[in-house]
C-alpha cells in the first residue's frame, strides 16, 4: 500500500541529491576541519560553500553572519540566552503565545530563574497576534522579542518586518524562530531589522540533527557550548560536516525551486482543504486566511476524536499530525489552539495536514477519498454527535 505522507512540519524526507552531497564527507573527505593537514583542508571549502547557500536562501548580507548548530532547538536557545546575558540592563523578553515549545520552555524557565520577565503576546481567533498588546509591552526593559516568522500547527504568518521595526525602535533585539518559514516563503534579511533567526535542516528535505542560527554582524552572542574556536568562537565543537553540507544542498535545492514550489503546493492544499469543507459538515480550517504557509492546513472535525481519525488514516496509509511533533504523547489539546480560542467540541478534533514539494495531486485525492468516511465513524461514536448531528448526515 502506498503511504500518502502529510506531516512535513514535523520532518521531511531528505531529497537524494542531498544524501548525494553528503556522502563523500562521510568516507572520502572525512578529516576534521579544524585539522591542519591536507584531510582537514579538503573539507573546509565544503563548509564555505554550504555556509553561503544558507545565506542566499536567507538573503543575509554576510556569509559568516551564519553559525551552524544541531538545530532550531539549539538556535533558539542560544538566541534567547544571548539576549539576556548580553544585556546589563534590560531583563525582561516579549514573545507570542503559540511559540513552539523551543522558545516558550527556554523563557518560562529563565521566569522560574527569576532572569527575566516575559510577555506572552495573545492572538485572534484567526491566529494574528494583538500587535496593540505587543506595543504595549515593549519598553526599556525589553533585552529581546523572539516571534516565530510562521506558525508551526496553522502555518500562520506573522508581520516580522513590522513587529522587528517596532522592536528595534524600543532598543530591543529581535529574534524570529523560522523553522517553518525557511524555504517555504521569501526571505530578505538584509533588508530587514531581524538580528537573530533560528532554522533547521530536516524541515527542507535535510538531513536531522543540523541547523543555523543566522546572527547580524554586530550581535554579540553568549554560546551554549563553550571549548574550541569553531564557527569564530561561537559554537564550539567539531563541525558535524556531512549535516552541514546537507543543509546547504538543502537550501540551494529549495531556492531554486522556491516559487515554482509556492504556487504548486498552495494549489494542492487549497484543494485538499475546500475539498473536506465541502464533504464533511461541521468542520473548520484553524488559522485560516490568506497569510498562511503555502503548504499547511489545520483543520477541526466537530465532535471527531482527533486521535481516532489519525489512527485510521494511518491504517488507510496516510500519516498527518494533531500538531507538533514536539508535543506527542501529550492528551493536553495544543497550546496554540487553545490561544486561538477554539470551542472544546472541535479542540479535540484538530489534524494538520503538512504537504511538501513531494506532494502529489493522487496524494490529496485519496485523503479526500479516504477521510470523510473515517471522520463519520469516529463521530458515531460521539455522544454529543448525535444531539448535534446534521439532518443530511441523520
Amino acid at each position: 500500500m502506498a503511504v500518502v505522507y502529510l506531516d512535513n512540519n514535523a520532518t521531511t524526507r531528505v531529497d537524494r541529491q542531498v544524501v548525494e552531497a553528503m556522502l563523500p564527507f562521510f568516507t572520502e573527505s572525512f578529516g576534521n576541519a579544524s585539522s591542519t593537514h591536507d584531510y582537514g583542508a579538503a573539507v573546509a571549502p565544503a563548509l564555505k560553500e554550504a555556509r553561503k547557500q544558507v545565506q542566499a536562501l536567507l538573503g543575509a548580507e554576510f556569509d559568516h553572519e551564519v553559525v551552524f548548530t544541531s538545530g532550531g532547538t539549539e538556535s533558539d536557545t542560544t538566541a534567547i540566552f544571548s539576549a539576556i546575558e548580553t544585556s546589563s540592563q534590560r531583563n525582561e523578553i516579549v514573545t507570542s503565545a503559540v511559540e513552539h515549545p523551543a522558545v516558550l520552555n527556554v523563557c518560562q524557565n529563565l521566569e522560574r530563574a527569576g532572569r527575566a520577565k516575559v510577555h506572552y503576546i495573545g492572538v485572534s481567533p484567526d491566529g494574528d497576534l494583538d500587535l496593540d498588546a505587543f506595543g504595549a509591552a515593549l519598553s526599556d526593559k525589553t533585552a529581546l522579542v523572539s516571534i516565530m516568522w510562521a506558525n508551526n500547527e496553522t502555518g500562520k504568518i506573522f508581520p516580522i518586518v513590522e513587529l522587528a521595526k517596532l522592536a528595534k525602535s524600543a532598543g530591543a533585539l529581535f529574534h524570529t524562530d523560522a523553522v517553518q518559514a525557511f524555504g517555504k516563503v521569501d526571505m530578505a534579511l538584509k533588508d530587514m531589522e531581524v538580528d537573530l533567526l533560528s532554522l533547521s535542516a530536516h524541515k527542507i528535505h535535510g538531513p536531522k540533527g543540523v541547523g543555523a542560527l543566522y546572527a547580524r554582524k554586530g550581535v554579540k552572542l553568549s554560546p551554549l557550548f563553550r571549548g574550541g574556536k569553531q564557527e569564530r568562537g561561537r559554537r564550539a565543537g567539531t563541525e558535524n560536516v556531512p549535516g552541514i553540507v546537507g543543509l546547504g544542498a538543502a537550501a540551494e535545492r529549495a531556492r531554486q525551486t522556491l516559487a515554482e514550489d509556492q504556487a504548486r503546493v498552495k494549489s494542492l492544499r487549497d484543494k485538499l482543504e475546500s475539498g473536506l469543507l465541502a464533504a464533511v459538515p461541521l468542520t473548520r480550517v484553524n488559522g485560516g486566511g490568506a497569510n498562511r504557509l503555502p503548504n499547511t492546513c489545520n483543520i477541526a472535525f466537530d465532535y471527531a476524536d482527533g486521535e481516532a481519525v489519525l489512527h485510521k488514516l494511518d491504517r488507510a496509509g496516510v500519516a498527518a499530525s494533531s500538531g507538533s511533533a514536539c508535543a506527542s504523547g501529550s492528551m493536553e489539546p495544543s497550546h496554540v489552539l487553545r490561544a486561538l480560542d477554539i470551542p472544546p467540541y472541535a479542540l479535540q478534533g484538530a489534524i494538520r495536514f503538512s504537504l511538501s514539494r513531494e506532494t502529489t495531486g493522487e496524494d490529496i485525492a485519496k485523503v479526500l477519498a479516504t477521510l470523510p468516511e473515517i471522520v463519520a465513524n469516529v463521530r458515531e461514536k460521539s455522544p454529543l454527535w448525535a444531539e448535534v448531528r446534521p439532518p443530511q448526515v441523520a
